[in-house]
């Protein structure tokens, strides 16, 4: 039996677009806020906490995503240069690592583990904090839980990224050149001909791009949603467990979305 106050469909889908939308806009806000704080958030006060989180996040990582992406790269690295080889194709196979891996999956695998290691555990680290008052006791005492925070985390997600991916696309390259030519300098003309040929300058400012979009998502995306908590009523709070899951979709969305306008843009 329907109850007599129910909403119209289109009621119904005007709300949810509407709260929709409204999320998205608060990322953004959050984003402009982040970005006010920049100049006055690394002064003398503040530097200890972004110096500590940035060397949290990204020392601690990086000897994993380093081995891990370097294991999957030999491994990818072979198949393609043995297939390439079986079919008479031996010429396109560096270019063929380069676009697959240095240009798609190393970006896209940095911040993955970014995510999945600092920002997404950080979100609900400060998501808790929230539900607990403890940025209420801060405010108290005349401390900005959003320069003291927030910030150093923010900054710490985007370093690591751009430093993850960095090295992951320059230890990808010396390892596709070591599985061609081996350990010997004579296939380095052709080696970097062939590379200089696939980065061009429109290709080199997309995965630029595409790496800045990725750490912006990663750092932003986790840390609005784990702010925006705090303005819940109490009794509509999601658990630490749903407020990281719906991060993790944005997050994805955003991920996959900036993955297929690169994508376009260096093959259309």
């Amino acid at each position: 039996m329907k109850l007599a106050s129910a909403r119209p469909v289109h009621t119904r889908l005007a709300t949810a677009c509407s709260a929709y939308l409204s999320s998205w806009w608060s990322i953004l806000l959050f984003g402009a806020m982040i970005l006010s704080l920049l100049p006055t958030s690394l002064n003398k006060k503040n530097r200890h906490a972004c110096a500590h989180h940035l060397v949290d996040s990204t020392v601690l990582n990086l000897a994993w995503f380093t081995v891990l992406s370097a294991l999957i790269s030999v491994v990818l690295i072979r198949i393609v240069i043995v297939t390439a080889l079986s079919y008479g194709l031996s010429r396109f196979a560096i270019e063929m690592v380069v676009r697959v891996l240095v240009l798609e999956l190393i970006p896209l695998s940095a911040a993955l583990f970014v995510a999945l290691r600092c920002s997404l555990p950080d979100s609900a680290e400060l998501a808790q904090m929230s539900n607990q008052g403890r940025f209420i006791q801060m405010r108290r005492l005349g401390q900005d839980p959003l320069q003291q925070e927030f910030f150093p985390r923010v900054l710490a997600g985007v370093f690591c990224v751009w430093m993850l991916g960095a090295l992951s696309c320059v230890m990808t390259l010396l390892l596709t050149y070591f599985a061609m030519y081996g350990f010997t300098p004579w296939g380095l003309p052709a080696y970097t001909r062939v590379v200089g040929q696939v980065f061009s300058s429109a290709v080199t400012v997309i995965l630029a791009l595409k790496i800045f979009f990725f750490s912006l998502a990663v750092a932003f995306i986790p840390m609005a949603s784990a702010y925006y908590e705090e303005l819940i009523d109490a009794s509509q709070r999601r658990t630490y467990f749903a407020t990281g899951l719906v991060a993790m979709v944005r997050l994805f969305a955003v991920l996959l979305a900036i993955e297929v306008i690169s994508l376009m843009g260096n093959y259309y």
